[in-house]
Parts: structure tokens; sequence; C-alpha cells
């Protein structure tokens, strides 16, 4: 059974994560017997820390030991510098917690911390490292960004929608889902199971409706949150980006998370992205953050190709009378008063949000309809813009 190893490459906190990816270890059946935190840690206890001779809760290296049913997860906190010598610590943690009774999976994080001081927040000149140029992704000839000032605008769907949109066009499409916290690509597309690794190093992406996909939802489970700081964040993106066997693709689609953050900068910063995509729902309170993002990305040399008005006018199916419910023009106003397009207006409808739902995006799900023509439209702007 292969891991597959996410080492975020940011600064000075560098955690490695494994993923195991098959079922439980060999000698776990079921048992009816309930684990408990207090059991795990006995077990640990039992491990010799190889640094201060002590066992390595005493040691304070086996941290936040949480017990769900029968996964059991935990941290080793070690210098990274005597790395190599706990490499049978973790093995030997792996498998006395998997040969607990109860135990169906073990899942571990190794953080190390550098005796280095953390990165000063109030950065000097003469101090600042050397910016490196932003880099392209093997195999992918453009990176498109869809993003949103505020969450709830359906970025997420036009992301999808627009990946199928363009597949259908004949483009080899790859679509990251960036929103690590909030992953809804796997459903959108109608993905699931966890990626393979060939090496332990690469991980091989899924595909669904001509669509290439990569998303942290794939690799933890439906309920399980992701609790991360920023380097950890930073460090997952930039493995999803260069660390997955993408092939050769016309264009990646990042679906960001809301707003002007850590994943928006590092995408910018570490790589060649050629254009982005702001999605809006007419109201004002959207359209303020949507400013918000248009301006981050101007500011980190990244050209909006335009913007995507979304809900933009609701059609009553009994009697067909069109009401604008949140208001309607005001992207294409403001795309006007800041000078990019309007590729579309999309509708609300139904449709569209059980297409999704169901993991097969409306313009693949219903490609004559209304609401598909729309991201059809869309896709074909992009292609003969030359920038998908």
């Amino acid at each position: 059974m292969r891991e597959i190893k996410l080492r975020p490459l940011y600064g000075w906190y560098e955690p490695l994560i494994w993923v195991r990816t098959g079922a439980r270890h060999d000698q776990q059946q079921e048992t009816g017997v309930t684990v408990t935190r207090e059991t795990v840690l006995e077990a640990l206890k039992n491990i010799t820390d190889p640094v201060s001779g002590s066992d390595i809760v005493s040691a304070g290296v086996a941290r936040a030991v949480t017990v769900e049913g029968g996964t059991v997860r935990f941290v080793l906190e070690i210098d990274p510098g005597k790395s190599d010598a706990y490499g049978p610590v973790r093995d030997q943690a792996d498998a006395d917690v998997a040969a607990l009774p109860g135990v169906e999976k073990v899942s571990a994080m190794l953080t190390a911390h550098s005796e280095k001081a953390p990165p000063d927040l109030k950065p000097k000149q003469a101090a600042q490292p050397q910016q490196q140029a932003p880099q392209k992704v093997p195999g992918v000839a453009r990176i498109l960004a869809v993003a949103s000032g505020k969450g709830g605008v359906g970025k997420s769907t036009v992301s999808a929608n627009l990946a199928c949109a363009l597949a259908m066009q004949g483009r080899k499409v790859g679509l990251l889902d960036a929103d690590v916290y909030g992953p809804s690509q796997p459903k959108m597309l109608g993905v699931s199971g966890r990626p393979a690794s060939p090496d332990g190093k690469t991980i091989l992406p899924l595909r669904n409706h001509g669509v290439t996909m990569m998303s942290m939802g794939l690799m933890t489970g439906e309920d399980q949150a992701v609790i991360w700081r920023g380097p950890m964040l930073m460090g997952a993106l930039q493995q999803m980006l260069l660390q997955v066997q993408w092939g050769e693709l016309d264009v990646l689609i990042v679906d960001l998370p809301p707003g002007t953050g850590d994943v928006q900068m590092t995408l910018a910063q570490k790589t060649h992205v050629d254009g982005a995509i702001v999605v809006s729902t007419p109201q004002d309170v959207a359209l303020i953050d949507a400013r918000k993002g248009i301006d981050m990305f101007r500011k980190m040399n990244v050209p909006v190709l335009g913007m995507i008005e979304n809900m933009s006018t609701h059609i009553c199916s009994n009697c067909g009378h069109e009401e604008h419910l949140f208001g309607h023009g005001g992207v294409a106003q403001e795309a006007q008063k800041l000078g990019v397009p309007l590729l579309g207006e999309v509708p609300l409808h139904l449709e569209v949000r059980l297409a999704g739902d169901n993991g097969t995006p409306i313009a693949a799900a219903q490609p004559g309809s209304a609401q598909a023509k729309v991201f059809l439209d869309i896709a074909t702007q992009l292609v003969d813009a030359g920038a998908a």
C-alpha cells in the first residue's frame, strides 16, 4: 500500500501528512470494542523518544490525539534536523495504534519545527528574500482563476460548469479545487474515492465529464474538517499544483476560496496565472467584495478577463414571470466602471442547483437548455480570445 506524502513547502513550518490509500490494516477486525483516547496514549507511551530517552508522550512528541469512532488521529512534533531518527518511531506508532482493538484507521501528521524563530512580521527591506518568479505548471498551457470577493455567490458552480463547457468544446481541461476548507467540486463533478499514487510522491487526479480534477475533498472524509494554519494551507496548494500528474492540459481552472487571503496570494506569487474571472451576484453587498477581488488581482499583476453575474434573474416555471430577486445589472455596471468585460449572466434556476447536487453540472447534464447555454457562450468567448 502506497502512501501519498504531502509536504507543504512554505517557510519555517513543515508538516508532513500521511494519507493511507486503502482499507484498514490486516490485523484490524470488527471487534465490537470501542477505542478510547486513554488507550491510545498508553500505547504511545510504550514507544521511546530517540532524543530524550523518555516515551514520546512524556517528551511532548506525541500530541493532539483524537479518537472518532474507530478513527485515530495524532501528531508527532519533531526537530527537523533529526527527522531520519523518527522514521522508525512513526512506523512503530502507526503499527501499535493500528493493532489496538476497535481501531479501524490511523491518520498521523508529522510536523517539524525548526529551531529558528518564525519570520519577522515587520519585514525589513534589507532582509527581504529575493522573490522567485512565478513558475508554470508542467504540461499546463494556461491557468485561469475563478474567484469571488465573498462566499455564497456560486463561484464553484460557475467553475464546474465552465470546466465542462470547455471540455465539450474539445479542450483538455483540468479543475483544481483550491477551496481547502470547503471543497465542493467532488460533489459537483460526481467524483469519489481517494487519488492513487504510483510512487508515494506524485498524485494521480480523478476524471469525470471530460475534466481532470483534484481536490482536498478527495483526501479527507466528507465530514472531516481541515484545520490548518496558513503555512500548511499554502504548502498543500503548491503540492496540488506541482505534484499532481495533470498531464497535457489546454487550461487548468482553479476554483479559489472566497476573499483575498493566503490561497489567492500564494497562487499569484508562486504560479503563473494567465487570467482571473470574478463571480458576483447583483446586490451591492456582493459587488463591494467583488471590487476588492479585482483590485487584488490587479495589484498582483494577474489579468482580469471579466466578470460573471450569477443568480441574475429568475423565471417562474409555472407562469413564466421574470423576477430579479437580487437586483439586476449591477455586475454589468460594475464591469463597465472597472473596465472589464461582462462575460455572462447566469440565471437563478432550480435545475442548475439540482444538476450540481447530482454530480453532473448543468452544462453537461442539459447542454441544450438556456441555463447551460450561458456557460457554453462564456467558454466560446474564452476560446476565441485565446484564454482557454
